[in-house]
C-alpha cells in the first residue's frame, strides 16, 4: 500500500529521516528554537507573578525595622571602610561670603572633622546653607579625598529700610537680610516708610547717576505709598512726582548747572507739576 502524504510530506515511511524523537543526539526542530527564551505571558502565569509580587512586598512590610535595620548597618560598614581608606572630610572651605556671614554659613554647613565624606549628603549641606539669611544660593562640591568647597552667592545690600521704629537691610528685590545688622552699614542709602523696601530699586539707580544730589541726600521718605520725598543732610527737601521720577530730576539737573542751586541752598524744592520747578528759599538766603 503506497505511503499516505499529507502537505507535501511522506508520512508513512522513515527510510532517509534523520534521529528519531527519543535520540539521544536529535538536534532541536526550528519550532523548538523558536520557544527557547519566549517569556510565558499567559493569564496563568501572569497571575503567579502578582501572588509572587504581593508575598515579597508583605514580606518586606512585615520585616520593614529589620531591613532599616541591614540598610543601616550596611551604610555604616561602608563608611567604616571608605574612612578607613582615608576618604573623610579634613578641610571644609567656604567661598563667596562676607565676613560677616561667614560665620553662620559655616554653622549651616554642620559638617564634623573625619565624618565620612563618600556618603556625605550634598544636597542637605546646601539646603541648610541656603536657608541662612545672607545667602542667595549655594553650590557644595565634593573633593576626594578630605576636601568639601561651599561657595555661596550672597543677597545684594542695596539699603537700609527704616519702618515701624525698625531698621532693616534690604536687598534689590526689597528682601529683608535676617542677620544683616543695619548698624554695620552706614553709607547704604536710607529708605523710610511704608512701600519704601519694594520701590527703592527703581529711585536709587537714578540718584546713583547724579553724584552731587545722592552725596547730600540724609533719607528717602516714602509718601503714601505713592512718591518719594528726598531729605537732605541740611534739612531742605526735594519733592518728586508719583511718576515720570526721571524727569524731574532731568529739570533739578538743569536748574543745579545754572544756578548751583545745590550749593547755594534752599528749604525745599517741589517738582511735582510737569514741566515746572517751585523753589522755596531757605530763611536768611539773600
Amino acid at each position: 500500500m503506497p505511503a499516505v502524504v499529507r502537505g507535501g510530506r511522506r508520512q508513512g515511511s522513515t527510510k532517509g529521516r534523520g534521529p528519531q524523537k527519543g535520540s539521544r543526539n536529535a538536534p532541536a526542530t526550528p519550532g523548538k528554537v523558536a520557544a527557547i527564551g519566549r517569556l510565558d505571558l499567559s493569564p496563568r502565569a501572569v497571575m503567579i507573578s502578582i501572588v509572587a509580587g504581593v508575598v515579597v512586598l508583605g514580606g518586606v512590610l512585615a520585616t520593614g525595622a529589620r531591613a532599616e535595620r541591614i540598610s543601616s548597618s550596611v551604610s555604616s560598614r561602608f563608611d567604616s571602610v571608605t574612612s578607613s581608606m582615608g576618604l573623610k572630610v579634613k578641610q571644609v572651605h567656604v567661598t563667596g561670603a562676607s565676613p560677616e556671614a561667614k560665620g553662620a554659613i559655616q554653622q549651616a554647613v554642620g559638617v564634623s572633622a573625619d565624618q565620612p565624606i563618600v556618603s556625605l549628603d550634598l544636597n542637605a549641606v546646601r539646603d541648610r546653607v541656603q536657608a541662612v539669611g545672607w545667602v542667595k544660593e549655594a553650590r557644595v562640591v565634593r573633593l576626594l579625598p578630605d576636601t568639601l568647597i561651599v561657595d555661596v552667592k550672597e543677597h545684594d545690600r542695596l539699603a537700609v529700610w527704616q519702618t515701624a521704629g525698625h531698621a532693616y537691610v534690604i536687598d534689590s528685590g526689597g528682601k529683608v537680610i535676617q542677620g544683616a545688622d543695619a548698624g554695620r552699614y552706614p553709607k547704604l542709602p536710607l529708605v523710610v516708610g511704608k512701600g519704601a523696601d519694594q520701590t527703592a530699586s527703581e529711585i536709587l539707580p537714578l540718584l546713583a547717576q547724579r553724584p552731587r544730589l545722592m552725596a547730600r541726600i540724609e533719607a528717602l521718605v516714602r509718601v503714601d505709598e505713592r512718591r518719594w520725598d528726598l531729605r537732605l543732610k541740611d534739612g531742605s527737601l526735594i519733592q518728586l512726582p508719583a511718576v515720570d521720577q526721571d524727569s524731574a530730576l532731568i529739570r533739578l539737573d538743569a536748574l543745579d548747572q545754572r544756578e548751583r542751586l545745590l550749593d547755594l541752598g534752599f528749604a525745599r524744592v517741589d517738582l511735582r507739576t510737569p514741566e515746572e520747578v517751585a523753589v522755596r528759599p531757605s530763611e536768611g538766603a539773600v
